[in-house]
């Protein structure tokens, strides 16, 4: 794995733990040789986990639109400043430019984000792992919905276990590294035409 993508609030959340755990994460990337794929933006637990893989020496690629580097939000630290024109054209670059994708906690832009992207391994258009990384706890919710809609049969077992949830980065990582996506059956249809 050469680049990760890392999905992450532009607020630093309410508890201390959302740094702490972006701190571990960058840790645990720049150890592995891992570069960092993110938003772009110098604010909330993006800016952090930027800062953190920065400090330890590693590689960090941001992607902003230009609406936000108007606003003055974007990252001017980073090893690489991607500027692009949208936000469709933002996650279409990250995901080009990533072999996985994280969920930190985040907000609305965050599950907007992962939700697509597991909807493209869904329709196998991506074969990169997911996962979340659930601190204190954010995402228990999110992970009861998605069961509650496997047993609903909204969401086949197959492709709820497209998404790996861990509340430690090292484990999150490590499920990464000896990931083999499944064999869906869109897959197989869109691969036989």
């Amino acid at each position: 794995m050469k680049r990760l993508c890392v999905y992450c609030g532009s607020s630093a959340g309410k508890k201390p733990g959302y740094a702490q755990a972006a701190q571990q994460l960058a840790e645990e990337l720049v150890m592995r040789g891992i570069g960092l794929v993110y938003g772009g933006a110098s604010i909330g637990v993006m800016g952090l986990l930027a800062d953190a893989v920065l400090a330890n020496q590693g590689e960090v690629v941001g992607v902003i639109p230009q609406a936000l580097v108007d606003k003055e939000v974007s990252h001017t630290g980073l090893t690489d400043l991607k500027i692009v024109s949208s936000m469709h054209e933002r996650k279409a670059m990250m995901a080009d430019l990533s072999d996985g994708f994280i969920a930190l906690p985040g907000g609305l832009g965050t599950l907007e984000e992962l939700f697509e992207i597991l909807t493209w391994a869904q329709l196998g258009f991506h074969h990169k792992p997911c996962g979340l990384l659930n601190i204190a706890g954010y995402y228990d919710g999110l992970t009861a919905f998605l069961d509650h809609a496997v047993d609903e049969q909204f969401v086949k077992p197959i492709h709820r276990s497209l998404l790996r949830v861990e509340s430690c980065p090292v484990k999150l990582l490590d499920s990464f590294s000896i990931c083999q996506p499944p064999v869906l059956e869109k897959w197989i249809a869109r691969n036989d035409t």
